[in-house]
């Protein structure tokens, strides 16, 4: 069993060396403990540092490319690379890495296949009334959307097993928390969460620059991995609304008509054939969301077939035999 833990870094000289402290090198269940580094556009010492500290994988973006880009290309490479489970952390130090033990278990003694570590907003000195609340509302929202219960949804310390990555497309750029739990909970992927206890702030996130920002773009992520996998429900809720309506009003000014009033009552008649117009809009896209939907189902199972293939060990040892080609040219 190959644990991969992943750390995305943009200028974390100072802090990676506090992450690395406590990280374990050994963990029961565990036969191999790798640590990876994203160089997210790194204008520091983030690498040097890194190497200094024994981590020998480095994935490199030559410019910063964000959060969710950062998470999609390590797991990449931690597949390529045979990792069974990816445990993602900040580069900031404010998650525990000695809690990483206790991160996997869940997946180790197959209960769950995803693993999200809860930071217990509510206790978090550093945070704001305002700011508990709402991270107590997004992950509501959050839950709604997947079906799940999830009590810390923003948490970035997450443990992945290879059989749940090969199931998520990471298709955000913003970050990538928010649109795994929903894929997960419609995809019927195993996810559960475990307490654990955060570190002290070591600097403001770069994601966002207020709690506004961050709220704006979560909606956004939420909204549209929502409409991806369940765009139908809301045209078909939209269509069963203004057909009832519609119907209401046309049998409301028929019933003036026979009473032989239904002169004085041409506006319903209008009401009722615009609600009647949306409801057949609302059927019509109903439809075509449905096909859609069909059809991303056919082609995420290809797509997961396609991974499977690219990350079994023959394929594993292709991109080993590439990179051992590529040494002689990188000191050339």
């Amino acid at each position: 069993m190959r644990l991969f833990i992943q750390i995305p870094c943009l200028n974390e000289e100072k802090t990676l060396p506090l992450v690395m402290e406590k990280m374990p090198k050994s963990i029961p269940g565990i036969d191999e403990i790798e640590v990876m580094i994203i160089d997210d556009g790194c204008t520091d010492r983030t690498v040097e540092v890194a190497k200094s500290l024994g981590i020998k994988h480095v994935v490199t973006h030559t410019g910063t490319m964000g959060l969710a880009r950062a998470f999609r290309d390590g797991v990449d490479y931690a597949l390529k690379h045979g990792a069974d489970i990816v445990v993602n952390t900040d580069g900031d130090n404010q998650y525990p890495s000695d809690k990483i033990g206790d991160l996997v278990q869940p997946i180790l003694a197959g209960k769950a296949d995803i693993v999200v570590g809860d930071r217990q907003t509510s206790k978090i000195a550093e945070f704001s009334a305002f700011k508990k609340m709402m991270q107590h509302f997004g992950s509501w929202v959050v839950n709604k959307a997947a079906g799940t219960h999830i009590p810390d949804a923003a948490s970035g310390f997450r443990a992945y097993s290879k059989k749940a990555l090969l199931q998520l497309n990471i298709v955000t750029e913003f970050s990538y928390c928010m649109e795994t739990i929903i894929q997960a909970g419609n995809k019927r992927i195993a996810i559960t969460s475990v307490p654990i206890t955060t570190n002290k702030k070591t600097r403001e996130s770069r994601l966002f620059h207020n709690i506004f920002e961050h709220m704006g773009k979560s909606a956004g992520a939420i909204i549209r991995c929502f409409l991806m996998f369940r765009a139908h429900s809301v045209f078909k809720w939209s269509s069963v609304i203004s057909a009832i309506l519609a119907l209401a009003i046309f049998v409301r000014y028929l019933m003036f008509f026979f009473a032989g009033q239904g002169h004085g009552h041409i506006q319903s008649l209008l009401v009722g054939a615009m609600l009647f117009i949306w409801m057949v809009l609302s059927l019509s896209l109903l439809i075509i969301s449905e096909l859609l939907r069909i059809h991303r189902r056919l082609v995420e199972d290809q797509l997961e077939r396609t991974k499977e293939i690219e990350y079994s060990p023959a394929t594993r040892k292709l991109w080993a035999d590439a990179e051992q080609d590529e040494l002689p040219s990188r000191h050339a």
